[in-house]
């Protein structure tokens, strides 16, 4: 059965994932709007580097994020000028670590929703006079519902499973950057077999449920998510 730190890594990993979620979704939007509108040379290049978490070990992601957070690093630097310290191994950084991990999964299927929106409904929208920014929230946001939901769904799911980034930035300092997936970590290390087995099984259901979810209702965004 799960015991008193358990529980506390299971609430930290939810808290994570809901205000990573929120984040991209925040700064994942506009991105993908730029990505799916702009004619710019730089569209494939930043379109490279959102999609270089897919590819690269999570190790090299939280490796360079640690050192850009530590002491020498230009953001720890930004951050103790500020009198907040440096990031490395705070809740924060595994924020900011989180992000840059789970970006592709909320910015691909936001990317595909636009394009999908495609000219004609701005087109139409513009001749009834409506501004930008009406026609996005009134014709672009609800058209786009699909990537949205997909977006936010997969960026929640992804950062649930972190391990690699998460303890290069965080550590493991229980009741503050300690997540479920270091936590199963311990567990397995101190073969406590029974234990991590509740924690992994939870995980391999959690997993499989929002991917049954996702496929059931929208197959087609899933999908696009790995092009």
């Amino acid at each position: 059965m799960l015991d008193s730190s358990d529980v506390a890594a299971i609430w930290l990993t939810l808290r994570l994932a809901t205000v990573t979620t929120l984040l991209l979704l925040v700064f994942g939007t506009p991105l993908a709007w730029w990505l799916a509108r702009t004619h710019s040379r730089l569209r494939h290049a930043v379109g490279a580097v959102v999609a270089l978490p897919l590819v690269l070990p999570p190790t090299v992601i939280g490796f360079y994020l640690l050192l850009a957070m530590g002491p020498n690093g230009p953001l720890g630097q930004l951050t103790t000028a500020l009198g907040l310290g440096t990031l490395s191994f705070t809740f924060t950084g595994l924020v900011i670590g989180s992000v840059f991990y789970s970006l592709p999964f909320v910015v691909q299927p936001l990317t595909n929703a636009f394009e999908a929106v495609g000219t004609r409904p701005l087109e139409v929208a513009a001749t009834l006079r409506a501004s930008p920014w009406d026609t996005f929230w009134s014709v672009v946001v609800p058209l786009a519902r699909p990537g949205f939901v997909t977006g936010a769904i997969l960026g929640f799911a992804h950062t649930i499973g972190e391990f690699g980034v998460v303890l290069m930035i965080g550590g493991n300092i229980p009741d503050k950057t300690r997540v479920v997936s270091t936590q199963i970590y311990d567990r397995v290390e101190a073969m406590e077999y029974a234990q991590a087995h509740w924690l992994a099984s939870g995980m391999l259901l959690f997993s499989f449920v929002v991917l049954l979810v996702l496929y059931t209702l929208y197959p087609q965004s899933v999908r696009g998510t790995r092009r």
